[in-house]
């Protein structure tokens, strides 16, 4: 029993692969190596600014996966809605933007088919780090609050820790789209601070997980794609 609140969701699809590599030909030999374990994508930054991403974005399209196109952005109103026009046009299924809601009311009505997925607080943020940039609120108080103005702008859902899932589906309901990366066997070792497991994951609410590292680390990559599919079949059947 699973407490997600979009069942039209196939559990493959759960699972979104971080494609954090350093260029095309990397992302081309994990797609090829993950095979069919993995049918829902994540391209971001990295991938960007090493060119090929939208020749990426289209092969991954073209061969039916998904893609989650986690670009981040903010800027001023105009320029990011001007940008979620750009990328409705590669169609994405998910893109990421921050979590200021004059820019995504601004961009809601550019988004086409996409759904805009807004971003709390980066799950590499920890409370002591949040209060150092200036932030005057516990990170749950800013989570949430950030949370309810992004839905109230024209998100439709949003990327937050899997600890902060279960919260903000009582606060928000079973409309919103959850995203939560940062999914750890268990908590530390890398820069992620606020980490879950899969199974706490999806029990606290989560629609998507996205799993890079523990499935890029691992010896056997795609063993590792297959038991967490494993797991996400077993909570939703």
């Amino acid at each position: 029993m699973t407490t997600a609140h979009h069942p039209d969701i196939a559990p493959a699809e759960r699972l979104i692969f971080a494609l954090d590599v350093a260029d095309l030909d990397q992302a081309r030999a994990w797609i090829e190596r993950l095979g069919d374990s993995v049918s829902h994508y994540k391209i971001g930054l990295e991938l960007l600014s090493s060119g090929g991403y939208f020749e990426l974005l289209a092969e991954l399209k073209g061969a039916g996966k998904r893609v989650f196109a986690d670009l981040k952005l903010h800027d001023i109103p105009a320029t990011v809605a001007a940008a979620v026009a750009g990328m409705a046009r590669h169609q994405p299924d998910l893109l990421t933007l921050h979590a200021y809601p004059a820019a995504i009311k601004a961009a809601a009505g550019q988004a086409g088919s996409m759904r805009l997925l807004a971003v709390t607080v980066l799950t590499s943020i920890s409370d002591v780090e949040l209060q150092a940039s200036g932030v005057n609120q516990p990170l749950a108080s800013c989570v949430s609050a950030r949370a309810a103005e992004a839905i109230a702008a024209g998100a439709a859902g949003l990327v937050c820790s899997g600890l902060e899932a279960a919260r903000l589906r009582q606060e928000l309901g079973s409309g919103p789209l959850i995203v939560c990366p940062g999914i750890r066997a268990s908590a530390g070792g890398d820069d992620q601070q606020r980490t879950v497991d899969v199974s706490t994951a999806f029990a606290n609410g989560a629609d998507y997980i996205v799993v890079g590292r523990p499935i890029r680390n691992a010896d056997d990559p795609r063993a590792a794609a297959q038991a967490i599919q494993r797991t996400i079949a077993q909570v939703f059947e």
